[in-house]
């Protein structure tokens, strides 16, 4: 029998309704005669009782990683245990395992950990006595025994890592909406469900603000080259697939030199200048932001100094920092990062002219841009950003 995982997010968990939809899911899939795997993350979100940041809150603070870890897995814990014993009482055979139980080993990293290997024997194993395994997402554990949390997407990781150990078909990663959308619908209203994506260009839109898969998911799907559905918890639409180009598997990408648009907000543009008397100010530059672990994104570097961009939390630091070095940053606040993505742009001309013609068209400055092969990220106030990513999902007709 085939293999399918079902990783289902906080929201598809929270509430009584909710997870009746998972149920259904889950009854739908095994009637297609599929062995299921089921991936859960801790229920609901900040403020619901058993939501990890909920958690958190019980505690002085003070603990250790270790401890904290040891917290942090049990919100998993208990959707696994509600999950099974709803499954029991519709008469599926169901079996809760921890990450660790699971056979997911881990390096040592705190909450932050990496997975080093799967054993999936004891998966295997009760999938082949024919029941719903239910896998704790977010975690594993050390080669000594010690539980660990994976951070941030960590189920995600864990659902994608466990399709690759069991060579899963598919990999149903379920959520509050429809699939992978062209633009942020808080942003862009007409924004619409696309029906496939390339690994690439979800890992471009996952990187640069969209949050509905995170991308360490997607490079192990990518590496396994098992494809990825993402979904919604409350209808049975097939959602978006995402897959390889050259398996064949990615429909709807004929002429499609744009798939979506994303955004980072808010930001900082900081210019470092070359004066005279100043040597590799370069090299001082992002050796500050190193020794004191700002994070550095958006980076333009000529022989007159270097531009780039760090969150406007980080900012005062990162003015400091170069300060005590003598630098004169010029620091500009409340920027934002807005980015076209598209796996079909790569040797396309005009795209850079399109963007610069929309903004152009509504008065957008732009105060710095890059590109790589499937993504051109242009830099604009905050202010403009709204404005700027519905002028740019307009121009490429992702609207239509």
């Amino acid at each position: 029998m085939a293999i399918l995982v079902q990783k289902f997010g906080g929201t598809s968990l929270a509430t009584e309704e909710a997870r009746q939809h998972v149920i259904e899911h889950i009854k739908r899939e095994r009637a297609r005669g599929y062995q299921l795997a089921v991936v859960v993350s801790a229920m609901g979100r900040k403020g619901s009782p058993y939501a990890t940041d909920t958690l958190l809150t019980l505690t002085s603070g003070s603990q250790s990683a270790r401890e904290q870890d040891f917290l942090m897995a049990c919100g998993e814990m208990i959707s696994a245990a509600v999950l099974c014993s709803l499954l029991e009482s519709e008469g599926i055979p169901a079996v809760a395992l921890t990450g660790g139980q699971a056979g997911i080993r881990t390096d040592n990293q705190y909450g932050h950990a990496r997975i080093t290997r799967i054993d999936p024997a004891a998966m295997v194993r009760h999938l082949d006595q024919g029941r719903v395994v239910v896998v704790t997402g977010f975690q594993g554990m050390t080669d000594d025994g010690e539980i660990t949390t994976l951070g941030r997407g960590g189920s995600d990781t864990s659902a994608t890592a466990i399709g690759a150990a069991l060579q899963a078909e598919m990999v149903d990663i379920y959520t509050d909406v429809e699939g992978i959308l062209t633009a942020d619908p808080k942003v862009v209203e007409n924004a619409r469900p696309l029906e496939a994506v390339s690994y690439n260009e979800i890992c471009n839109m996952a990187r640069q603000g969209a949050k509905v898969i995170h991308p360490r998911a997607v490079e192990v799907a990518a590496q396994s080259n098992i494809p990825i559905r993402v979904r919604s918890t409350f209808s049975d639409q097939e959602g978006t697939l995402v897959s390889s180009r050259q398996t064949g598997q990615v429909r709807d990408v004929k002429d499609r030199p744009v798939t979506g648009i994303a955004h980072v907000a808010p930001v900082t543009q900081i210019t470092v200048s070359n004066t005279a008397g100043q040597a590799d100010v370069q090299l001082g530059v992002f050796q500050a932001m190193a020794k004191h672990h700002i994070s550095v994104d958006f980076i333009n570097v000529t022989p007159n100094g270097a531009v780039y961009t760090v969150f406007d939390s980080e900012a005062d630091r990162a003015v400091a920092a170069l300060k005590k070095l003598g630098y004169e940053p010029a620091a500009i606040r409340d920027c934002a990062k807005v980015s076209v993505i598209g796996g079909g742009m790569n040797g396309v001309p005009g795209v850079m002219a399109r963007i610069v013609e929309a903004l152009t068209e509504e008065g957008i400055a732009i105060m710095q841009s890059a590109d790589s092969n499937s993504t051109i990220w242009v830099l604009v106030r905050q202010s403009d950003m709204i404005a700027a990513i519905r002028a740019l999902h307009t121009k490429f007709g992702l609207d239509l």
